[in-house]
């Protein structure tokens, strides 16, 4: 059964341009991380030494897996171009790497309560376990040379991590001279700057790490296309408009629009030869990914980030699979009987069916016709990914008093586009409104679909996609 990546070709185009980064993920500086010799030596060490630095940043975390685990002998995390610093099964409440959730929010005694008020771990069965053995050295997923640490959210060495900086606080524009698709190695890798780019890009790393103002000279001074008082939620909510294209719109929406992630790629393990097995662990590999980014995106919901850290984590936790849900959905909205888990990566029918997701397949495509019935645009999809990440069904809520002026908030924003843009059809946020619950109910099937699958134990997890799951139970 094959694969569709029908965009990798769209990559030979004979130029190549380093998009600038969106100025509102500036503070995001979390993804360049050194790794001196006594690291290398012991990555547990690394990455607790990691986790407790983070202070409130969010954290991104390497791609290339630090251990080899029994899989049986067919899977290799090494070829995978990853965002967890390692596999695991066996995670529980007492996960506080960089892996934890809790880490990536910036917890540390503050987020002991909630996970000790978990559902017991994942882990606990005894049949799960997985036996950890020596530690590869690791390459750098560009040139293959050895990695110096986790930048921009790939292993990479200095020259590679230099490179990548150079070229997008440049803004260079690169081309190459033969057929883009010059081979990039330790000996090579100076001699096509366009495709080294390219594989850069390719492998992972992520442009909005790069901090514009950490160039030569000192930093440099820079605006903001939009200015951003996160301690004032009730401030978005304005008569201010600003005019994209043809369309109107307040200060919620439009911001919603700035800080959405860009799409990433799937980067399939050569190593795993059947084909099913390849197909799951891309989609799981896709997900872990993705979950970094959802994290690092709710930070700069308006309105988010002044609620205390542990509610926070109960609406992330809450929600997470439902903001993946609907970026999957969306992103198939132009396609007939396809599902677009990235935007090289496309899950047919057969394809479900041969790795045990038909269901869920099914239940997603669904969903997707009825937001074709919609026409749901770019605003409405980016603003209902915010509604569904406040409209929690967590317990665990704190401030519930909080939540739901955040919740208002989101609610009049969407009111106020409608009115602006779609004003002949007077209940239009109202039937979006509606697409919720069957939203939670179909994110609610894909975690019971992702369950089946970690306890038939056929792929290896990250413990951050573990410790979601777990959470949701």
């Amino acid at each position: 059964m094959s694969r569709a990546f029908p965009c990798l070709e769209s990559h030979k185009s004979v130029r190549v341009r380093a998009p600038a980064p969106s100025m509102d993920y500036l503070e995001l500086s979390w993804l360049d991380i050194p790794m001196n010799q006594q690291d290398k030596d012991c990555p547990t060490t690394y990455l607790c030494g990691v986790s407790q630095s983070l202070g409130l940043q969010v954290k991104a975390e390497p791609y290339s897996p630090t251990f080899q685990m029994d899989t049986g002998g067919y899977f290799s995390p090494g070829g995978l171009s990853d965002t967890s610093s390692s596999y695991g099964v066996s995670v529980g409440g007492q996960s506080q790497g960089i892996d934890s959730p809790t880490a990536l929010l910036g917890f540390s005694d503050s987020g002991d309560k909630m996970l000790a008020d978990s559902p017991p771990s994942l882990g606990e069965d005894p049949t799960m376990q997985c036996t950890l053995r020596s530690v590869p050295k690791r390459l750098c997923l560009v040139c293959g040379d050895t990695a110096s640490g986790y930048h921009y959210g790939v292993a990479s060495c200095e020259a590679c991590k230099a490179f990548f900086k150079r070229t997008i606080q440049g803004n260079i524009e690169y081309s190459c001279p033969v057929v883009n698709d010059c081979e990039i190695t330790k000996r090579r890798r100076k001699s096509c700057q366009a495709c080294r780019f390219r594989k850069c890009l390719n492998v992972g790393m992520m442009k909005e790490g790069v901090r514009l103002d950490r160039v030569r000279g000192g930093r440099q001074k820079y605006r903001r296309p939009v200015e951003v008082d996160t301690a004032d939620p009730c401030s978005y909510i304005t008569s201010h408009h600003s005019v994209l294209g043809k369309k109107t719109m307040n200060k919620v929406v439009s911001h919603l629009i700035l800080v959405e992630p860009g799409d990433i790629f799937a980067t399939p393990d050569p190593s795993v030869l059947d084909n099913d097995l390849c197909t799951l662990t891309t989609l799981c590999e896709l997900i872990n990914r993705k979950l970094l980014m959802t994290i690092g995106w709710a930070k700069h919901v308006p309105g988010f980030s002044i609620l205390s850290l542990a509610d926070q984590m109960a609406l992330l936790q809450s929600a997470w699979m439902e903001i993946l849900v609907l970026g999957i959905v969306f992103r198939s909205l132009t396609l007939s009987e396809e599902l677009a888990v990235a935007e090289n990566f496309l899950l047919g029918r057969e394809q479900c069916r041969n790795t045990g997701l038909l269901h869920l397949y099914t239940v997603l495509l669904q969903l997707v016709k009825k937001y074709k019935k919609t026409r749901l645009d770019k605003e409405e999809f980016v603003t209902l990914k915010a509604m569904a990440l406040a409209n929690s069904d967590s317990t665990n809520i704190e401030n519930m008093e909080a939540v739901l002026s955040l919740q208002d908030h989101l609610h009049e924003a969407l009111q106020d586009y409608e009115r602006e843009n779609h004003g002949e059809d007077n209940h239009r946020s109202g039937k979006l409104l509606m697409t919720l619950p069957l939203l939670r109910q179909t994110a609610n099937e894909a975690v019971r679909t992702f369950c089946q699958i970690r306890l038939e134990g056929r792929i290896p997890m990250h413990k951050l996609f573990l410790e979601m799951l777990e959470a949701k139970m």
